[in-house]
């Protein structure tokens, strides 16, 4: 075989249109675009979404594109086998998780995840736990206890 042997496959090339070639050609005439409109002038382009003027689909609902909920609680959040660090029965708190460089500052409340296991008991007091960490932590021997978040000063 040799480069000048090989030929496409049947059916992978495509003869163009031939537009306003005439009306034995099917193509005539108007050229495949109908009649007057702004879509049958030279030079018609519009961007995607365009509805001729009318309010488009995409402003009329706000809610497609997107919701920012202001009132959203943001968290730092901690997993469980970030935890064995510390020693056993030691009290962690928001202050030691600063300290070792879990969360990196107090200005969001502390939420704790029930990601890996604990292997020793801990009084962990966060803002928040999930209710499988908390399980967990009371598992080992521990105590899960929830402190007011008392958001800092920026």
């Amino acid at each position: 075989m040799r480069q000048d042997n090989l030929s496409p496959l049947p059916g992978s090339k495509r003869t163009r249109k031939r537009v306003g070639r005439g009306d034995g050609s099917g193509h005539g005439t108007y050229s495949g675009r109908g009649l007057k409109g702004q879509k049958s002038r030279s030079g018609y382009k519009m961007r995607p979404g365009f509805e001729g003027g009318q309010l488009p689909l995409i402003k009329r609902l706000p809610r497609k594109r997107g919701f920012v909920n202001i009132f959203r609680i943001e968290y730092n959040i901690v997993n469980l086998d970030k935890l064995n660090l510390f020693e056993s029965g030691s009290e962690v708190t928001p202050e030691k998780l600063l300290a070792a460089g879990l969360v990196k500052s107090l200005r969001k409340p502390i939420k704790i995840l029930a990601n890996g296991e604990v292997s020793q008991p801990f009084v962990v007091k966060a803002n928040k736990f999930s209710a499988a960490a908390k399980a967990k932590i009371e598992a080992a021997g521990g105590k899960a206890e929830e402190v007011e978040y008392a958001a800092k000063a920026k």
